[in-house]
Protein backbone atom coordinates (compact mmCIF):
# COMPACT_ATOMS: atom_id res chain seq x y z
CA UNK A 1 0.00 0.00 0.00
CA UNK A 2 2.76 2.22 0.86
CA UNK A 3 5.12 4.40 -1.87
CA UNK A 4 9.00 3.30 -1.75
CA UNK A 5 10.41 4.39 1.77
CA UNK A 6 12.31 7.73 1.54
CA UNK A 7 16.00 7.46 2.95
CA UNK A 8 14.69 10.38 5.27
CA UNK A 9 11.81 12.50 5.95
CA UNK A 10 9.54 9.99 6.31
CA UNK A 11 5.70 9.61 7.01
CA UNK A 12 5.33 8.58 10.26
CA UNK A 13 1.95 7.37 11.40
CA UNK A 14 1.05 7.27 15.85
CA UNK A 15 -1.28 4.85 16.47
CA UNK A 16 -2.59 5.82 20.07
CA UNK A 17 -5.90 4.51 22.32
CA UNK A 18 -6.58 7.96 24.23
CA UNK A 19 -7.90 8.37 27.52
CA UNK A 20 -11.77 9.29 27.35
CA UNK A 21 -13.45 12.02 30.40
CA UNK A 22 -16.00 9.35 31.78
CA UNK A 23 -17.56 9.82 35.14
CA UNK A 24 -19.86 6.82 35.34
CA UNK A 25 -16.73 4.27 34.82
CA UNK A 26 -14.18 2.33 37.19
CA UNK A 27 -11.31 4.47 38.56
CA UNK A 28 -8.81 2.58 36.79
CA UNK A 29 -10.78 1.53 33.73
CA UNK A 30 -8.50 3.56 31.48
CA UNK A 31 -5.68 2.96 32.83
CA UNK A 32 -3.40 1.73 30.14
CA UNK A 33 -4.55 3.94 27.99
CA UNK A 34 -2.61 7.21 27.06
CA UNK A 35 -3.43 11.40 27.32
CA UNK A 36 -2.42 13.46 24.47
CA UNK A 37 0.42 15.00 25.69
CA UNK A 38 1.66 11.38 25.65
CA UNK A 39 1.28 11.49 21.72
CA UNK A 40 2.32 14.85 21.19
CA UNK A 41 5.33 14.39 23.02
CA UNK A 42 6.69 11.65 21.08
CA UNK A 43 5.55 13.45 17.66
CA UNK A 44 7.41 16.52 18.56
CA UNK A 45 10.63 13.68 19.56
CA UNK A 46 10.03 12.39 16.20
CA UNK A 47 9.61 15.72 14.05
CA UNK A 48 13.20 16.50 15.64
CA UNK A 49 14.25 13.82 13.02
CA UNK A 50 13.04 15.31 9.88
CA UNK A 51 10.24 12.95 9.99
CA UNK A 52 6.57 14.11 9.60
CA UNK A 53 3.77 12.88 12.19
CA UNK A 54 0.05 12.14 11.59
CA UNK A 55 -1.87 11.29 14.36
CA UNK A 56 -3.87 7.84 13.75
CA UNK A 57 -6.27 7.02 16.84
CA UNK A 58 -6.88 3.08 16.90
CA UNK A 59 -10.94 3.01 16.65
CA UNK A 60 -13.14 2.05 14.48
CA UNK A 61 -12.07 3.95 11.70
CA UNK A 62 -8.28 2.85 11.42
CA UNK A 63 -8.18 1.06 8.43
CA UNK A 64 -9.36 4.13 6.40
CA UNK A 65 -7.20 6.59 7.90
CA UNK A 66 -4.17 4.30 6.95
CA UNK A 67 -5.57 4.28 3.29
CA UNK A 68 -5.94 7.93 2.98
CA UNK A 69 -2.83 9.07 4.96
CA UNK A 70 0.02 6.12 3.17
CA UNK A 71 2.09 6.35 6.37
CA UNK A 72 5.57 4.95 5.76
CA UNK A 73 6.03 3.04 9.17
CA UNK A 74 3.83 3.31 12.24
CA UNK A 75 4.86 4.38 15.56
CA UNK A 76 2.57 1.91 17.76
CA UNK A 77 1.71 2.48 21.14
CA UNK A 78 -2.06 1.89 20.76
CA UNK A 79 -3.38 -0.63 23.60
CA UNK A 80 -6.74 -1.70 21.40
CA UNK A 81 -10.14 -2.19 23.11
CA UNK A 82 -11.50 -5.42 24.31
CA UNK A 83 -10.44 -8.43 25.34
CA UNK A 84 -7.22 -9.95 26.32
CA UNK A 85 -6.13 -9.87 21.92
CA UNK A 86 -6.65 -6.17 22.12
CA UNK A 87 -2.98 -5.16 21.88
CA UNK A 88 -2.84 -7.54 18.77
CA UNK A 89 -5.33 -5.12 16.99
CA UNK A 90 -3.67 -2.37 15.65
CA UNK A 91 -0.54 -4.81 14.45
CA UNK A 92 -2.35 -7.51 12.96
CA UNK A 93 -4.27 -4.22 10.87
CA UNK A 94 -0.86 -3.02 10.20
CA UNK A 95 0.14 -6.57 9.10
CA UNK A 96 -2.88 -7.02 6.13
CA UNK A 97 -1.80 -3.35 5.07
CA UNK A 98 1.40 -4.13 4.87
CA UNK A 99 2.53 -1.37 6.97
CA UNK A 100 5.90 -1.44 8.64
CA UNK A 101 5.57 -0.44 12.41
CA UNK A 102 7.61 -0.22 15.60
CA UNK A 103 7.46 -2.54 18.44
CA UNK A 104 6.68 -6.34 18.60
CA UNK A 105 3.97 -8.24 16.44
CA UNK A 106 0.98 -9.15 17.54
CA UNK A 107 1.62 -12.79 18.46
CA UNK A 108 4.44 -11.10 21.24
CA UNK A 109 1.43 -8.79 22.43
CA UNK A 110 -1.07 -11.06 22.48
CA UNK A 111 0.70 -13.98 24.72
CA UNK A 112 2.24 -11.17 26.77
CA UNK A 113 -0.76 -9.42 28.13
CA UNK A 114 -2.13 -13.32 29.01
CA UNK A 115 0.01 -13.50 32.16
CA UNK A 116 -0.71 -16.89 33.62
CA UNK A 117 0.09 -17.81 29.81
CA UNK A 118 3.23 -15.94 29.80
CA UNK A 119 4.65 -17.43 32.94
CA UNK A 120 4.07 -21.42 31.98
CA UNK A 121 6.14 -20.15 28.92
CA UNK A 122 9.04 -18.86 31.09
CA UNK A 123 8.63 -21.49 33.61
CA UNK A 124 9.11 -24.09 30.79
CA UNK A 125 12.80 -22.34 29.93
CA UNK A 126 13.75 -22.60 33.53
CA UNK A 127 13.28 -18.97 34.82
CA UNK A 128 12.12 -18.42 38.31
CA UNK A 129 8.41 -17.32 38.69
CA UNK A 130 6.39 -17.49 42.16
CA UNK A 131 4.26 -20.45 42.39
CA UNK A 132 0.52 -19.28 40.72
CA UNK A 133 -2.61 -20.54 39.01
CA UNK A 134 -5.53 -19.09 36.97
CA UNK A 135 -8.91 -18.65 38.22
CA UNK A 136 -10.67 -18.78 35.55
CA UNK A 137 -14.27 -18.66 36.51
CA UNK A 138 -16.20 -19.01 39.42
CA UNK A 139 -16.60 -22.97 38.98
CA UNK A 140 -12.76 -22.98 39.12
CA UNK A 141 -11.15 -25.06 42.11
CA UNK A 142 -8.06 -23.39 44.79
CA UNK A 143 -5.42 -25.05 44.54
CA UNK A 144 -5.52 -27.62 48.27
CA UNK A 145 -1.45 -26.75 48.19
CA UNK A 146 -1.47 -23.03 47.66
CA UNK A 147 1.19 -21.20 50.54
CA UNK A 148 -0.64 -17.69 51.35
CA UNK A 149 -0.16 -14.70 51.51
CA UNK A 150 -1.06 -14.77 47.88
CA UNK A 151 -1.61 -11.86 45.80
CA UNK A 152 -4.69 -11.59 43.03
CA UNK A 153 -4.75 -9.39 39.61
CA UNK A 154 -6.39 -9.31 37.07
CA UNK A 155 -4.67 -12.09 33.93
CA UNK A 156 -4.79 -9.46 31.20
CA UNK A 157 -4.47 -5.83 32.36
CA UNK A 158 -1.15 -3.52 32.73
CA UNK A 159 -0.44 -0.18 34.02
CA UNK A 160 -1.57 -1.62 37.04
CA UNK A 161 -5.21 -2.16 36.40
CA UNK A 162 -7.01 -3.82 39.27
CA UNK A 163 -4.12 -3.73 41.60
CA UNK A 164 -5.47 -1.52 43.73
CA UNK A 165 -7.63 -2.23 47.39
CA UNK A 166 -7.94 -5.61 48.65
CA UNK A 167 -4.80 -7.81 46.48
CA UNK A 168 -2.90 -9.58 49.04
CA UNK A 169 -5.02 -12.65 51.10
CA UNK A 170 -3.42 -14.21 53.46
CA UNK A 171 -5.72 -17.21 53.62
CA UNK A 172 -8.41 -18.99 51.98
CA UNK A 173 -11.36 -17.05 53.06
CA UNK A 174 -9.55 -13.96 52.33
CA UNK A 175 -8.91 -15.13 48.34
CA UNK A 176 -12.03 -16.27 48.00
CA UNK A 177 -13.28 -12.35 48.77
CA UNK A 178 -11.11 -10.94 47.17
CA UNK A 179 -11.43 -13.39 43.58
CA UNK A 180 -15.08 -12.65 43.70
CA UNK A 181 -14.70 -8.79 43.95
CA UNK A 182 -12.23 -9.19 41.48
CA UNK A 183 -14.66 -11.39 38.92
CA UNK A 184 -16.94 -9.01 39.41
CA UNK A 185 -15.33 -5.50 38.66
CA UNK A 186 -13.14 -6.94 35.82
CA UNK A 187 -15.37 -9.58 34.30
CA UNK A 188 -12.15 -11.75 33.28
CA UNK A 189 -9.59 -14.36 34.95
CA UNK A 190 -7.68 -13.06 37.67
CA UNK A 191 -3.80 -14.40 38.16
CA UNK A 192 -2.86 -15.73 41.88
CA UNK A 193 0.70 -16.24 42.89
CA UNK A 194 2.22 -16.32 45.45
CA UNK A 195 3.65 -13.29 47.31
CA UNK A 196 7.29 -12.43 47.29
CA UNK A 197 8.15 -10.14 50.19
CA UNK A 198 11.23 -8.35 48.92
CA UNK A 199 12.41 -5.81 47.00
CA UNK A 200 10.82 -4.74 43.42
CA UNK A 201 12.55 -4.34 39.95
CA UNK A 202 12.26 -3.12 36.72
CA UNK A 203 14.56 -4.15 33.35
CA UNK A 204 14.37 -1.88 30.42
CA UNK A 205 15.43 -3.45 27.17
CA UNK A 206 16.11 -1.15 23.92
CA UNK A 207 17.27 -2.45 20.42
CA UNK A 208 17.34 -6.22 18.97
CA UNK A 209 19.22 -9.23 18.31
CA UNK A 210 22.99 -8.61 19.37
CA UNK A 211 22.93 -5.17 19.33
CA UNK A 212 19.87 -5.09 21.87
CA UNK A 213 21.17 -2.68 25.17
CA UNK A 214 19.67 -4.08 28.41
CA UNK A 215 19.30 -0.75 31.22
CA UNK A 216 20.79 -1.84 34.62
CA UNK A 217 17.55 -2.31 37.13
CA UNK A 218 15.64 -0.06 38.03
CA UNK A 219 14.33 -0.64 41.85
CA UNK A 220 10.72 0.49 43.21
CA UNK A 221 10.82 1.49 46.95
CA UNK A 222 6.94 1.90 47.63
CA UNK A 223 6.61 3.81 51.11
CA UNK A 224 3.59 2.14 52.56
CA UNK A 225 2.48 5.26 54.97
CA UNK A 226 -0.35 7.40 54.03
CA UNK A 227 -0.64 5.28 50.38
CA UNK A 228 -4.02 4.41 49.52
CA UNK A 229 -3.65 0.62 49.70
CA UNK A 230 -0.87 0.59 52.64
CA UNK A 231 1.41 -1.82 51.30
CA UNK A 232 4.62 -1.87 49.43
CA UNK A 233 2.56 -3.07 46.60
CA UNK A 234 2.90 -0.93 43.12
CA UNK A 235 -0.47 -0.55 43.09
CA UNK A 236 -2.41 1.99 40.81
CA UNK A 237 -3.02 4.27 43.39
CA UNK A 238 0.57 3.80 44.04
CA UNK A 239 1.44 4.43 40.59
CA UNK A 240 -0.62 7.43 39.92
CA UNK A 241 0.67 9.33 43.21
CA UNK A 242 3.81 8.21 42.51
CA UNK A 243 5.63 11.56 43.75
CA UNK A 244 3.57 11.02 47.18
CA UNK A 245 4.85 7.48 47.38
CA UNK A 246 7.60 6.29 45.14
CA UNK A 247 11.10 6.39 45.43
CA UNK A 248 13.15 5.28 41.99
CA UNK A 249 16.73 4.13 42.54
CA UNK A 250 18.75 3.21 39.52
CA UNK A 251 21.08 1.91 39.34
CA UNK A 252 19.95 0.01 41.99
CA UNK A 253 21.75 -1.45 44.97
CA UNK A 254 22.47 -4.84 44.40
CA UNK A 255 25.13 -6.99 44.27
CA UNK A 256 26.70 -7.64 40.85
CA UNK A 257 26.29 -11.32 40.52
CA UNK A 258 22.55 -10.55 41.37
CA UNK A 259 22.03 -7.84 38.49
CA UNK A 260 23.64 -9.61 35.87
CA UNK A 261 21.10 -12.48 36.73
CA UNK A 262 18.55 -10.12 36.48
CA UNK A 263 19.54 -8.88 32.79
CA UNK A 264 20.39 -12.10 31.47
CA UNK A 265 16.89 -12.94 32.63
CA UNK A 266 15.66 -9.98 31.47
CA UNK A 267 17.49 -10.28 27.55
CA UNK A 268 16.49 -14.56 27.83
CA UNK A 269 13.02 -13.55 28.46
CA UNK A 270 12.76 -11.00 25.12
CA UNK A 271 14.13 -13.37 23.38
CA UNK A 272 11.50 -16.72 23.83
CA UNK A 273 8.70 -14.22 23.82
CA UNK A 274 10.50 -12.89 20.33
CA UNK A 275 9.92 -9.12 21.81
CA UNK A 276 11.27 -6.33 18.93
CA UNK A 277 12.46 -2.85 19.50
CA UNK A 278 11.84 -2.60 22.92
CA UNK A 279 9.85 -3.71 26.23
CA UNK A 280 9.93 -4.11 30.08
CA UNK A 281 10.78 -6.87 32.27
CA UNK A 282 9.34 -6.79 36.03
CA UNK A 283 11.20 -8.95 38.85
CA UNK A 284 10.96 -9.11 42.72
CA UNK A 285 14.16 -10.05 45.03
CA UNK A 286 12.67 -12.52 47.19
CA UNK A 287 14.07 -11.55 51.25
CA UNK A 288 16.83 -14.88 50.59
CA UNK A 289 17.89 -13.10 46.89
CA UNK A 290 16.39 -15.18 44.67
CA UNK A 291 15.18 -13.18 41.80
CA UNK A 292 11.50 -14.44 40.74
CA UNK A 293 10.06 -13.44 37.16
CA UNK A 294 6.96 -11.14 38.04
CA UNK A 295 5.82 -10.40 34.50
CA UNK A 296 6.89 -8.22 30.90
CA UNK A 297 5.25 -5.32 28.79
CA UNK A 298 6.61 -5.33 25.47
CA UNK A 299 4.30 -2.51 24.63
CA UNK A 300 5.43 -0.19 27.99
CA UNK A 301 3.88 3.18 28.38
CA UNK A 302 6.13 6.24 27.19
CA UNK A 303 4.59 9.04 28.94
CA UNK A 304 7.26 11.37 29.64
CA UNK A 305 7.91 11.96 33.68
CA UNK A 306 5.75 9.58 34.40
CA UNK A 307 6.01 5.94 32.56
CA UNK A 308 8.71 3.46 33.87
CA UNK A 309 10.48 2.66 31.03
CA UNK A 310 11.04 6.81 29.63
CA UNK A 311 12.43 6.78 33.65
CA UNK A 312 14.79 3.46 33.26
CA UNK A 313 16.12 4.61 29.80
CA UNK A 314 16.85 8.41 31.66
CA UNK A 315 19.12 7.20 34.23
CA UNK A 316 20.63 4.85 31.83
CA UNK A 317 22.06 8.01 29.70
CA UNK A 318 19.18 8.30 27.58
CA UNK A 319 17.02 11.48 27.18
CA UNK A 320 13.39 11.14 26.09
CA UNK A 321 13.72 12.22 22.55
CA UNK A 322 16.78 10.04 21.93
CA UNK A 323 14.59 6.88 23.23
CA UNK A 324 11.88 7.73 20.91
CA UNK A 325 14.69 7.93 17.71
CA UNK A 326 15.85 4.78 18.76
CA UNK A 327 12.86 3.10 18.89
CA UNK A 328 11.80 4.45 15.71
CA UNK A 329 14.79 3.50 14.17
CA UNK A 330 14.97 0.07 15.00
CA UNK A 331 11.80 -0.59 13.80
CA UNK A 332 12.95 0.96 10.25
CA UNK A 333 16.08 -0.80 10.07
CA UNK A 334 14.13 -4.24 10.80
CA UNK A 335 12.41 -3.29 7.48
CA UNK A 336 15.64 -2.74 5.63
CA UNK A 337 14.76 1.11 6.07
CA UNK A 338 17.14 3.81 6.52
CA UNK A 339 18.01 5.28 10.33
CA UNK A 340 16.66 8.74 10.47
Amino acid sequence: MSEVPRCSGYRVGITFNLKQQKSDEMEDEQAEYDSFSTVEAIAKAINKTGCETVFLEADSKLPQKLECLHPDIVFNIAEGKGGRGREAQVPSILNLYSIPFTGSDETTLCVALDKGLTKRIVKSCRIKTPVFFVWKNKDTKIPANLKFPVIAKPNAEGSSKGVLGNTIAKDRKELIEILHEKWNRYHQPILVEEYISGREFTVGILGNGSEKCIFRPMEIIISPEGNPDRSKIYSFHVKTNYEKYVKYQCPADLEPDIEEKMMQCSAKIYEILECRDFARVDFMLSEDNQVYFIEINPLPGLAPGYSDYPMLAEYNGLGYDELIKAVLNNGLERYGMSAV
